[in-house]
């Protein structure tokens, strides 16, 4: 076994710099123009700040992948033409892109520049993998459709290709995400591939027969309608080994709108368990599995990895994905109280804390529980509760020695993740 990549999201430059603390050797970014991911929250990547984002990852010593993975009209031809030289001076590791056209600009005006293509190209078989790399291509992200032997025999049959498979994350209905049914039920305000999808996957659908209009049947017997087309999300971790041996090089997680929280906690566990499997091929994996648990999930499935997709593959009940642990807050800051030489440290709460609890603090290198001692807000009065959204001062039991990028989280699973 050699080394093998774990490749993380960075929805904003704080997801960023936590994806590679946690443990990530790359992350994927985008802009919002040319990325198949809107990012809305926290200082998001734009062709502002790409360079500042590269150059961060750089310093921590990571690589950065850019996302020019949309499907590109005249339009947006035009608008990267306009971009080419800040995408230059930027720098990344390289592109990723799905089309065409954008490569050929990329090959014309970047040449240098190493380039990975994207899932959006629905690559299942070794001859189109020895298609991109006779375009150049570096690397190829493999369809989500494929089993684990089908991708070991790709290797086989182009071992110079770098491999990059999708190992964890939410998945789309349509075959390697080439939907239409945002920009539809969107009148086209929603473009799925580009970047702004509605997910009309996850809705609560009710059967109508055509000869009884307004007549609304249950597909199942559910009150709340039926999520026929929504998949539960990807989970590979038990498959690890396996699909190393199969050759892949890199370990893609999908999340880029997920929150810091999961980008975090996933990547601790897969560099974790990425790490074990490497020293120790027989290593159980069913603790990793259980780590997973704790972060926003619809129920975990192997997709099409280990064979033929199943219906229970499909998440029928739910479709907001629903966390094992509550993430209750993150830390900011850390002072020192003069009166009594005790350690407070100051933290963004994001679900509510009550004095006395335990709490699971996570950092790259800890894990541990601990007891919230006292709550004091920055008036310096002492507190019963830490309430959502507030910003106060934990004395905690147990103290991170990583503070600044600590996070604490409830302490167990929640039975209703399955």
């Amino acid at each position: 076994m050699g080394n093998v990549e774990l490749l993380m999201p960075a929805g904003n430059l704080e997801k960023l710099k936590y994806a590679v603390k946690y443990g990530a050797d790359a992350v994927y970014l985008g802009v919002v123009d040319f990325s198949l991911r809107a990012m809305r929250k926290g200082e998001i990547i734009t062709l502002e700040n790409l360079k500042r984002a590269v150059d961060l990852a750089h310093e921590l010593g990571a690589k950065a992948y850019m996302t020019l993975n949309i499907f590109a009209f005249n339009s947006d031809i035009k608008h990267l033409e306009q971009c080419l030289e800040i995408i230059k001076d930027a720098n990344p590791d390289a592109v990723l892109v799905s089309d065409f056209g954008i490569l050929r600009l990329l090959k014309k005006y970047m040449h240098d520049m190493e380039i990975h293509i994207s899932t959006q190209t629905n690559i299942l078989n070794y001859e189109c993998v020895k298609f991109w790399q006779d375009m150049g291509a570096k690397r190829v992200v493999l369809a989500r459709e494929l089993s684990i032997p089908e991708i070991a025999e790709i290797k086989k049959q182009v071992p110079d290709m770098e491999i990059e498979c999708f190992i964890h994350g939410s998945q789309c209905v349509s075959f390697s995400g080439r939907c239409l049914l945002s920009d539809y039920f969107t009148n086209g305000e929603r473009k799925a591939n580009s970047g702004n999808c509605s997910q009309p996957c996850r809705w609560s659908y009710k059967l109508v027969e055509e000869t009884r209009p307004g007549q609304y049947y249950e597909i199942n017997q559910d009150n709340r309608g039926s999520h026929i087309l929504s998949p539960k999300d990807l989970c590979l971790v038990k498959s690890l080994k396996d699909m190393i041996d199969a050759g892949v090089d890199s370990f893609k997680v999908e999340g880029r709108t997920k929150s810091l929280y999961y980008v975090s906690a996933v990547a601790k566990t897969y560099r974790n368990a990425i790490d074990e499997i490497l020293k120790n091929p027989e290593a159980d994996m069913e603790k990793y599995f259980l780590e997973l648990k704790k972060v926003g999930n619809r129920g975990y499935t192997t997709g099409f990895a280990l064979g033929e997709n199943k219906p229970d593959s499909y998440s029928y009940d739910i479709s907001k994905g629903l966390a094992g642990a509550d993430f209750l807050f993150e830390f900011r800051g850390k002072k020192v109280d003069f009166e009594s030489g005790n350690n407070l440290y100051f933290v963004k709460v994001k679900n509510k804390v009550l004095l006395n609890d335990e709490v699971e603090i996570i950092t790259p290198n800890e894990q541990f529980h601990s007891k919230i001692l006292e709550i004091i807000d920055e008036k310096g009065e002492k507190l019963d509760v830490a309430n959502t959204n507030s910003e106060v001062y934990f004395k905690l039991e147990h103290e991170p020695v990583d503070y600044e990028v600590a996070l604490a989280r409830t302490i167990g699973v929640k039975e209703y993740v399955s």
